[in-house]
């Protein structure tokens, strides 16, 4: 089940930032990278739009039903994807409790249009992504696990940096 995935990449996201100074978490490596914080900021932003956008597709009339796609590749940073200008993490300094309670709500957001929809309804509604097209609802919950995977790299590889 994609929740206890989601849980444990979670985790180990919260696990890499746990203990730290928020001086240190929002401390870029480079003008053009995002501090750890940053990144913490892009990955609630992104489950917030992915859930309010699977509502959107579960609240229309219309049914697309596609083959399911290849999202395992999420995780590859060979792939450089920009993020989309509505989940660009902000400049301001945010202290890592304040992440933390942000990160819980998307989270509890994600899950709650989940349990609200049919397994049925999820396959055959879609919405499209800026790599893979149109992709079956029931994927886009895995996909937001293998995107903070992606970002766990990100974010391991920028606290080396700044310590």
């Amino acid at each position: 089940m994609f929740k206890n995935e989601n849980d444990r990449i979670r985790q180990a996201v919260l696990d890499a930032v746990e203990g730290k100074p928020d001086e240190l978490l929002n401390r870029k490596p480079s003008e053009d990278a995002w501090s750890p914080i940053q990144i913490l900021d892009h990955l609630q932003l992104m489950e917030t739009m992915i859930a309010k956008n699977i509502s959107k597709q579960l609240a229309s009339e219309k049914n697309e039903k596609v083959l399911k796609k290849p999202i395992a590749l999420t995780v590859s940073r060979l792939i450089k994807v920009d993020a989309p200008r509505h989940v660009i993490p902000t400049e301001e300094f945010v202290a890592l409790e304040e992440m933390k309670k942000r990160l819980t709500a998307s989270r509890t957001f994600l899950y709650s249009v989940y349990d609200g929809a049919s397994k049925e309804t999820l396959e055959q509604k879609s919405m499209p992504h800026p790599v893979f097209g149109k992709v079956p609802l029931s994927q886009w919950f895995p996909f937001v696990g293998l995107h903070e995977k992606r970002h766990l790299k990100q974010l391991e590889k920028t606290l080396k940096r700044l310590s």
